[in-house]
């Protein structure tokens, strides 16, 4: 199948009220893996006229203010508007169909997805109708989860290490972010979990 690894930065916790600063989307095929370098990839930076955030969200996503304070033309840059639309074009290029209603229906994938960056995504003008995200989603967290151990699903670091990533850091870059998280779901393709229940398991 093929699916969307998805990633947001943003100014903030709350989508009504703070902005995505950044979007990247990269296309994966289970069937056809290729090198992590040779992914399509979508990477938007979002121009708003004016920021609201919070002081360590912003902080934290410095180097994409300075990018969006530049004057010279960007094509990575775009305002919110615009930002569905493109990823529609993008989608329709790399073979995704549309359904009845002539939207983009998408399997997307991503660290905390479901309850972060699809609040998010459903602010934007034209989720819903231009692109809009199947309602199953992948998360990583799911498949690294510790069953006796932890009390939380783990986070993308501690996933990263229980997959012996050589650095387990979080780049908090959105393109870096949904790379790693299609590396992370990689070795569950040809060991799929309902292959590893035994005979003996009921449902």
């Amino acid at each position: 199948m093929r699916y969307i690894s998805l990633d947001l930065e943003t100014s903030g916790g709350k989508p009504r009220r703070h902005q995505i600063l950044e979007l990247a989307a990269v296309v994966e095929d289970t069937k056809r893996p290729r090198p992590l370098a040779d992914l399509p990839v979508f990477r938007r930076a979002v121009r708003h006229h004016e920021y609201v955030g919070t002081a360590g969200a912003l902080a934290l996503n410095a180097r994409l203010l300075e990018e969006l304070a530049r004057k010279e033309p960007n094509p990575e840059i775009c305002p919110p508007e615009e930002l569905m639309p493109q990823l529609r074009e993008f989608l329709l290029a790399e073979g995704f169909k549309t359904d009845k209603h002539d939207c983009v229906t998408i399997t997307m994938a991503g660290k905390n997805i479901a309850s972060f960056d699809l609040g998010f995504l459903r602010e934007l003008p034209g989720y819903g109708t231009l692109v809009r995200a199947e309602p199953a989603m992948l998360d990583p967290a799911a498949f690294y989860l510790n069953w006796k151990k932890d009390s939380r699903l783990p986070t993308m670091s501690i996933c990263k290490a229980r997959a012996k990533f050589e650095d387990n850091t979080v780049a908090h870059e959105a393109v870096a972010d949904a790379l790693d998280v299609i590396q992370l779901l990689r070795p569950f393709y040809e060991l799929p979990v309902y292959r590893q229940v035994g005979p003996s398991s009921s449902f």
